[in-house]
């Protein structure tokens, strides 16, 4: 969205990201409801991240509060099993290829939301194995450093944000 001069045309001025930051506003305020985690952790802004982009991917915000079919279909959205990464990558590509902005130009809203979906791709965080918490019940629990380290695995931020994300939207 470029500025508006005052005689009502562009005036050619910066493009302002209104669509993404209207998303990431959108999934802040979603997860601060939520009370969480604390918003300077790096699993707070993989959470915010990946409802932005998918608030920002499922056709943008809706004016006011979040309606409750809105809130249904992003629950949905990020629900466990759900093929996220894949929608995420085709809606990018498509948004990409769409006309639109004259050759040169440069979406910012899209620019934003790859550069928040590279974060949550390449960055990896030490989560915790679901597999491998607590000893199965015939075995003697061990105390050390070892069995804590050996429950923790390194994640793509996605896989950790998009949990988050979706308890958020259950708790609202």
């Amino acid at each position: 969205m470029r500025p508006e001069r005052q005689d009502g045309t562009s005036g050619g001025g910066l493009l302002v990201p209104m669509a993404w930051l209207y998303a990431e506003y959108i999934a802040d305020e979603l997860l601060r409801t939520g009370d969480l985690m604390e918003p300077s952790t790096l699993e707070y802004r993989a959470g915010r991240d990946a409802l932005a982009l998918t608030v920002f991917l499922s056709d943008g915000g809706v004016p006011d509060a979040l309606p409750a079919a809105r809130m249904d279909e992003l629950r949905l959205l990020t629900a466990y099993g759900a093929a996220w990464r894949g929608w995420v990558c085709e809606r990018l590509d498509a948004l990409e290829a769409a006309p639109g902005l004259a050759p040169g130009d440069a979406d910012p809203d899209l620019a934003l939301a790859r550069a928040a979906w590279r974060w949550l791709e390449e960055t990896e965080l030490l989560a915790a194995d679901l597999d491998t918490i607590g000893p199965p019940p015939w075995e003697p629990m061990s105390d050390g450093a070892d069995a804590e380290e050996a429950a923790q695995v390194w994640t793509p931020a996605w896989q950790l944000g998009l949990p988050l994300g979706h308890l958020a939207i259950h708790l609202h």
